[in-house]
């Protein structure tokens, strides 16, 4: 188990290799190969070339890292003696969620964790938003964690000031369960791990960190974090963003991406940018978390799928940003129409087009250059 964990710890860090690169690599090794890390290092380089097709530099960057692997065993061997557990992506604990959501250009390689793996097999909730949040925005965060706690969610956070050490602590008050993402190594988190020490003996919290376990806090590490975060949940509420950092862009990158994202309906006397988000596809929900109801659902209430052609502005507006499924457009634009229904609808308008999935089908205008979502092995 050290030696598997001494080749992960070195390909997951790859300098200068993306994670694409990265995962595509183990594709290769492990998925059309049949192969192991043990036996791709102990192979001559020119098998990496050949076989693998893989650059004179990209060759270069693995051999030099080869000299690390030794280090890296006894890196693996103090992880475990403390407690620590590695998780790589093709293990079946590691979280599906994570690997559907990220795929395989962003999905992290390797998982450091701490406490109860089970928790990456939950459902979960991320709760967002500013560092210096409002009061308000905190009561909001308070009131989410509560109902995900009722619902059995795991609450999901990036332990930074603010809404995200909120949303931790009040999903543990109600006595519920939560993921923190770490944005630096698992062994600089010292004071954490004693200040939830009990949580994590009782199952209650799993720590992970994406990063190698000794880099230290860090704010690009902080950014690079919240994908992470947001791929870890299947719903997130943001309680609070202002039009520019972590939440904001983090946001932004989501809605490009096709996820349903819910955002608070600020009060017309507060200064944020949740709003601004909300015009972008975000989906308004009151102080509580629960959606309000647009006046899109309310008209389409009351006619017929006949005069349906009034909101077809508000439809196609929708997909001039992305591409998305009958059930996304149903949430997105707060719908009452079955998935069936809407894209009996959708055939329709001459200006979308069909992008054909195993799953389930999503819908575009024609000539626009959407997002599209790689696959990821199972």
């Amino acid at each position: 188990m050290i030696n598997d964990a001494a080749y992960w710890i070195t390909i997951a860090h790859l300098p200068k290799w993306s994670h694409l690169k990265i995962n595509s690599l183990i594709v290769k090794v492990f998925a059309e190969k049949k192969s192991n890390f043990e036996d791709f290092f102990s192979s001559d380089t020119s098998i990496w070339e050949n076989e693998f097709e893989l650059t004179g530099d990209q060759v270069e960057t693995l051999s030099q890292a080869k000299k690390e692997i030794a280090n890296n065993s006894f890196l693996a061997e103090s992880l475990y003696n403390q407690g620590y557990e590695l998780i790589p992506i093709i293990n079946q604990e590691y979280s599906p969620l994570l690997k559907k959501n990220l795929k395989l250009k962003y999905a992290p390689p390797l998982l450091y964790v701490k406490g109860n793996k089970k928790l990456l097999q939950e459902k979960s909730l991320a709760i967002v938003g500013s560092r210096d949040a409002s009061e308000i925005a905190i009561n909001f965060t308070d009131a989410v964690a509560k109902k995900a706690t009722e619902n059995y969610q795991v609450v999901v956070s990036g332990f930074a000031k603010g809404v995200d050490k909120a949303a931790l602590d009040s999903a543990l008050k109600y006595r519920g369960q939560s993921i923190i993402v770490l944005p630096q190594g698992i062994l600089t988190f010292g004071s954490g791990f004693r200040k939830y020490y009990k949580q994590i003996i009782d199952g209650d919290v799993l720590v992970l960190s994406t990063f190698h376990p000794k880099v230290p806090w860090r704010a690009d590490l902080a950014m690079a974090r919240n994908p992470i975060i947001y791929g870890l949940a299947e719903e997130i509420f943001v309680a609070e963003s202002s039009n520019k950092g972590g939440t904001w862009s983090g946001v932004n990158d989501g809605l490009k991406k096709g996820r349903v994202i819910y955002v608070r309906r600020p009060d017309i006397n507060e200064n944020n940018a949740n709003n601004k988000l909300i015009e972008a596809g975000a989906i308004p929900v009151d102080t509580l978390g629960e959606m309000i109801e647009s006046k899109l659902a309310v008209a389409l209430r009351e006619k017929s799928i006949d005069h349906a052609q009034d909101f077809r502005d508000e439809i196609t507006t929708l997909l001039a940003k992305g591409s998305y499924t009958a059930k996304e457009i149903s949430t997105k634009l707060g719908m009452d129409w079955s998935p069936q229904k809407i894209a009996s609808y959708l055939k329709k308008i001459e200006d979308v087009e069909i992008i054909k999935y195993s799953k389930a089908n999503k819908y575009r205008l024609k000539n626009k250059n959407n997002y599209e979502q790689t696959t990821i092995w199972d």
